[in-house]
């Protein structure tokens, strides 16, 4: 792809506009829990992202990506690291993440109706209320101006397949019903740890009232291994179980 040849050059090289905050942003809560003696290294760095709603089961990033993705997504980390900010650009994406799953966000910035200026104006807001690294708001700026802001969601996957790689992170998707307390997820976190002997642990939640009640926990290469402790599961295996039709009920 010939736009991203230059894509490292014209993120250093672009400024940031200035102008008043029309989108705000909450911070995603991260934060590192120091081993006591039931954890199984000597520190376990553990990390949670903003909670997201879901209307059905499944992990995230469970969908193939776009084949440009992997490049974009390639570009933005290695550029991080010669910048040393890898981290924070990893806090960056986690943001992007979360305004892009909004679909009425994501249909406005993919349209062709919408000029590119208003967009780069937009995300120039989003940037400073959300205290963006400025290689990553020229990274979006150039996904605008290149017509590949469409392949958003795709890239944040794959930088986050990046990261994982980089840090030996585990990324964990926990599914329930209702937000979790951090002590649980502390405990999710060290049992995928025991399993995977992964050094850091990064859990996504995501609420999904489908579940009737419990949580679901995808992990591994592309969510590959699942462990379902959601009530749902459980009534469909007494449903299965349960061979109703050659009874008839009175009325």
């Amino acid at each position: 792809m010939a736009s991203l040849q230059h894509t490292t050059a014209s993120l250093h090289s672009k400024p940031i506009p200035k102008i008043t905050n029309i989108l705000t942003q909450k911070p995603i809560l991260n934060f590192s829990l120091s081993s006591t003696t039931t954890f199984t290294s000597p520190k376990l760095k553990f990390s949670i992202t903003k909670t997201r709603r879901t209307t059905g089961g499944g992990a995230l990033g469970s969908t193939m990506s776009s084949p440009a993705a992997g490049s974009y997504a390639t570009a933005l980390a290695d550029l991080a690291i010669s910048n040393n900010t890898l981290d924070a650009t990893t806090a960056d994406v986690d943001k992007i993440d979360e305004l892009f799953s909004d679909r009425k966000v994501f249909d406005y910035f993919s349209s062709p109706i919408i000029d590119d200026d208003t967009k780069r104006k937009l995300i120039a807001e989003f940037a400073t209320s959300s205290g963006f690294q400025p290689h990553t708001q020229n990274f979006l700026n150039i996904l605008i101006e290149s017509k590949r802001i469409d392949i958003i969601n795709d890239i944040v996957k794959e930088f986050e397949l990046v990261y994982n790689r980089l840090t030996d992170t585990e990324l964990v998707v926990v599914t329930s019903v209702v937000k979790l307390e951090s002590q649980h997820l502390a405990q999710i976190a060290k049992q995928v740890q025991k399993l995977t002997g992964a050094k850091n642990v990064r859990i996504k939640t995501v609420l999904d009232s489908s579940l009737v009640a419990g949580f679901t926990i995808r992990y591994g290469n592309s969510g590959s291994k699942f462990i379902d402790m959601s009530v749902k599961k459980k009534l469909e295996e007494i449903a299965a179980q349960l061979d109703l039709g050659d009874i008839k009920l009175a009325v």
